[in-house]
């Protein structure tokens, strides 16, 4: 525990110092070239059955604004006789396959492919899904480089049926909440078995592809870690949990400071309107009298933000009654590993 926090603290320091990254080496994960070129967004987004363009889109766009979409949906813009889309799908920045689902039935993703991309900071991952084909070569454990081609896009799913004229592949960038997925996995007891371990998309947290890409083409961030500092706090918790969750250790760039380990008594997280962790402080005993062990207090709240976003449950009640709603009450429960 020592070392591992003694690594902590070392990695912590290089983030916090503002060591700069380099500026990404991004590509667009198909061959579209709308994007690109700055054209609208009905030339590469795929609408749902709506027809509203709105609805390929990140956040709360999907039935009249109460339904989440944890990515971005782009179309195909190449088919062979049968109506059945032929483009490729390929990597967006070099990393590792951490996951890939080839039989569509086992999840809403149908076929998918989750990349680690382990050399930025924050360690994002990339999830591409409703795949026709995934290429052979792509394995848990395979490194990948930029535009390196994944699969075929297509309209695979599990539990629901895609038409062929609405394919499109499901693009995610986000972060995982924790290394041990599988224990409150079971704890919830779902009726069904995890498939997907740690890459389930339950544990599985995103942020606005088409507004990081927008941010990075017009040079207002350089990496992730740029976006994820300028996505401005919706609410902020109080967690009375000594130790440093796997989440931490895995970003310490999000760490707003460092404190010597035997002193933290609790934690401040600051969330985004979606329920994105975007920074973290631990806090001594001093910050946390009053508290019982593992109890949580909202803090803070962004509430005109948080009232507008209808797809999302992070806080409940009003004034000085304010506690954690059913979704910032599931991202605790996940990072802290609370089982309440």
């Amino acid at each position: 525990m020592r070392g591992g926090w003694i690594g902590l603290i070392a990695s912590a320091a290089a983030a916090i110092s503002g060591s700069a990254q380099d500026r990404l080496n991004l590509a667009w994960p198909t061959a579209n070239q709308a994007y690109a070129a700055g054209q609208e967004l009905e030339a590469f987004i795929q609408p749902t059955e709506s027809g509203l363009v709105e609805s390929g889109l990140f956040g709360c766009v999907r039935t009249g604004g109460t339904q989440f979409h944890e990515g971005l949906d782009l179309k195909p813009v190449d088919r062979d006789a049968r109506g059945e889309p032929t483009d490729e799908v390929f990597a967006v920045l070099d990393g590792v396959v951490r996951h890939v689902s080839r039989r569509a039935g086992l999840s809403s993703y149908g076929r998918y492919v989750v990349i680690e991309h382990a050399n930025v900071l924050p360690a994002v991952y990339t999830l591409y899904a409703h795949l026709a084909e995934i290429d052979p070569e792509i394995e848990p454990g395979r490194r990948v480089v930029t535009a390196q081609r994944i699969g075929i896009m297509g309209h695979s799913a599990g539990g629901y049926t895609i038409p062929a004229s609405r394919a499109h592949v499901h693009f995610e960038i986000g972060l995982r909440l924790t290394d041990d997925f599988q224990s409150w996995y079971d704890w919830r007891r779902f009726g069904s078995d995890n498939d997907h371990g740690v890459w389930n998309g339950m544990n599985l947290v995103g942020l606005d592809p088409l507004a990081f890409y927008n941010a990075f083409r017009e040079r207002r961030v350089d990496t992730f870690d740029d976006f994820i500092k300028q996505t401005p706090p919706a609410v902020r918790v109080r967690v009375a949990v000594s130790g440093s969750p796997d989440f931490v250790r895995r970003h310490p760039s999000l760490l707003t400071t460092m404190m010597n380990p035997i002193d933290v008594a609790g934690w401040e997280v600051a969330f985004d309107v979606h329920g994105l962790p975007l920074a973290w402080t631990p806090l001594p005993a001093t910050e946390m009298q009053g508290y019982r062990r593992n109890e949580v207090r909202v803090v803070w709240t962004d509430r005109p933000a948080l009232d507008a976003c209808r797809c999302k449950d992070l806080v409940r009640g009003r004034g000085n009654r304010v506690r954690a709603d059913r979704d910032l009450q599931t991202n605790l429960q996940l990072l802290f590993g609370l089982r309440r």
